[in-house]
């Protein structure tokens, strides 16, 4: 007779098991993305622990962490990507066992990171974007004219030069015409994403003392 008990047991034996295609598979990277993103780089090392002495793939584990790097921590630390990359070439370079401490050091790095995932928001929002205005047409003034017929059909006409304005910006529309201008990156206040947000602040600044001059004349 099968019970609830005997349930609870049988889960628990094949917890001390590894499947590389079954359920135990995906509830341990579950486990280490989760103890990544919360900064708990004691249990991060443990659950990559636990998949490397099983025999996980390496590179499995370098793809899903180079997805992390982006995913949860982003520009927060715009070093997290270089040094998931860095594994990946150590990984190929030594091979295993060596590897497991390129891993191990990946793995604290992404733990002990700033945490972000603006950038990951931002890009399903354009994509989303992306999807429902695909039809529009790139505004005239940023398209590409590399021949005369396209210069007299007015491509690349009236596109402003940043390197041509004080401080290398200039102020145009880049989104299509019928589209409303969007913001979809907003960065966060931790990590590099604080001196992102002081640069958006000062270009918006700029933006709006160049269309108060454009309204003026």
């Amino acid at each position: 007779t099968i019970d609830l008990e005997s349930v609870r047991q049988a889960l628990s034996h094949r917890s001390l098991f590894y499947d590389k295609g079954g359920e135990e598979h995906y509830n341990l990277i579950s486990a280490l993305h989760k103890s990544i993103r919360g900064s708990d780089p004691q249990a991060a090392l443990y659950w990559l622990a636990r998949m490397l002495e099983a025999g996980e793939e390496p590179m499995y584990l370098v793809r899903r962490l180079t997805r992390l790097a982006s995913e949860d921590v982003g520009l927060a630390d715009p070093q997290a990507l270089v040094q998931a990359i860095a594994a990946k070439d150590a990984v190929h370079f030594l091979g295993m066992p060596e590897a497991s401490n390129a891993l191990a050091q990946l793995v604290v790095y992404l733990a002990t990171a700033p945490k972000s995932n603006a950038l990951y928001n931002a890009y399903n929002q354009a994509k989303a974007d992306a999807v429902s205005t695909g039809h529009f047409r790139v505004p005239l003034h940023i398209r590409n004219a590399p021949t005369a017929l396209m210069k007299d059909l007015g491509y690349g006409r009236e596109y402003r030069y940043s390197h041509d304005f004080s401080n290398s910006y200039s102020y145009q529309r880049y989104f299509p015409e019928k589209m409303d201008e969007k913001t979809y990156y907003r960065p966060s206040a931790f990590g590099f994403e604080k001196e992102i947000r002081k640069r958006l602040d000062w270009w918006e600044n700029l933006r709006k003392k160049q269309i108060e001059q454009d309204e003026e004349g």
